[in-house]
């Protein structure tokens, strides 16, 4: 700071665990910034930013006091191998390309014809598990980069397998997460990351729907809903649930009528869900994320309004309520967000617009049901 004090008509530090956070007025001299401050913030060690709105020249700067963990990425790739394995497996199951039932584990884990039948049967999956994985990713990637972008000490995703054999978890997995290890200093901070992660997967399953639906065909079968799904025999088909994205994306790539989907465009269909499920302003959910950055404390008398609107969707969806009730436990019983390091500090006009874009993409993502069984 020695360097940096006399660009500065005062500042503010707080340390909080592993890092150093410096709230700072820039001298009006040097508000723009200066060639000589911008030099001089060159050889700071660490993230910084202008606290726009929040009265001429605020400047945020932020280090680390401690070297971070060092990262178990063994386990991060083991788990991401295992769970695009669980994925390959349940979307070859949804092709119809294997059964819904657990092959002779000797023929699978014994090097020989068995294995290699059993590689070559699971063809079919593999454009689903890479559609649906490359969504998963880049979500998750999203959150990452955007906090690493503010120096927050942030764990690399962690995926979550599960055989897809078990409870017809067709999916084979249920989902990634990352892990933030320090505190969020404000709300800008707070939009910035728990935006990029939805309209990052919501890009990428685009791009999957646009390489998926050209490949999915129309029927004649009439349903709820203009979408279905044909499982592998015994399992039926399910329709599935439209949005005003899919309704777009359908009518570009296919046209009118029922569309039986390719199971890539399933993966397309998936990470369009997730993300709506993700944007639903609950909790520690991403939506609930946004709603706190752009109403603050006033959240705390909204949460209870949103939380009963999810609860009363179970009449279309029973599985709203099933979302609610994991939401609540995750959230320790809390329904309202706990508070950034500084909520007093307002958002800019940028950042309100990112939010308020993104409680769009929940309505341009939203299907009150969107499974018919």
């Amino acid at each position: 700071m020695s360097s940096l004090a006399k660009y500065f008509t005062f500042w503010r530090t707080t340390v909080v665990r592993d890092r150093e956070i410096v709230d700072a007025v820039v001298h009006p001299d040097h508000r723009g910034p200066s060639p000589e401050l911008e030099a001089a913030l060159e050889s700071w060690p660490g993230a910084r930013y202008w606290a726009e709105g929040d009265g001429a020249g605020r400047l945020i700067l932020i280090r680390t006091l401690a070297r971070p963990a060092p990262e178990r990425w063994w386990l991060h790739v083991a788990l991401f191998a295992a769970t695009f394995l669980t994925v390959w497996v349940g979307g070859a199951i949804i092709a119809g390309a294997v059964p819904p039932t657990l092959p002779p584990i000797g023929s699978v884990l014994s090097p020989g014809p068995g294995l290699m039948d059993w590689l070559s049967d699971l063809r079919p999956g593999l454009g689903f598990a890479g559609g649906l994985m490359a969504i998963l990713l880049v979500h998750e990637l999203g959150h990452y980069v955007r906090a690493k972008r503010y120096g927050i000490d942030t764990s690399p995703p962690y995926f979550l397998p599960w055989p897809p054999y078990l409870f017809l978890n067709l999916i084979g997995t249920f989902g990634a997460f990352i892990r933030l290890r320090s505190p969020i200093v404000d709300r800008r901070q707070l939009v910035d990351i728990a935006a990029a992660g939805p309209w990052a997967g919501f890009v990428t399953a685009l791009v999957v729907l646009a390489i998926g639906l050209p490949l999915s065909e129309v029927t004649h079968v009439s349903g709820p809903t203009p979408q279905v799904l044909i499982l592998a025999p015994g399992l039926g088909e399910v329709y599935l649930g439209d949005s005003p994205v899919m309704y777009l994306m359908r009518w570009l790539f296919v046209g009118e009528g029922t569309v039986e989907l390719h199971p890539i465009a399933f993966a397309g269909w998936f990470g369009i869900f997730v993300t709506m499920l993700n944007l639903m302003p609950l909790g520690q959910l991403d939506g609930g994320h946004v709603l706190y950055a752009i109403f603050g404390d006033r959240h705390r008398t909204i949460a209870p309004l949103l939380f009963l609107g999810v609860v009363l969707l179970a009449v279309a969806w029973r599985f709203w309520l099933l979302w609610a009730l994991l939401v609540l436990i995750l959230g320790r019983g809390r329904l309202s967000h706990p508070p950034v390091l500084d909520r007093h500090r307002p958002l800019s006009t940028r950042r309100r617009l990112l939010g308020w874009a993104t409680v769009l993409l929940l309505a341009a993502t939203f299907s009150p049901t969107p499974l018919h069984w």
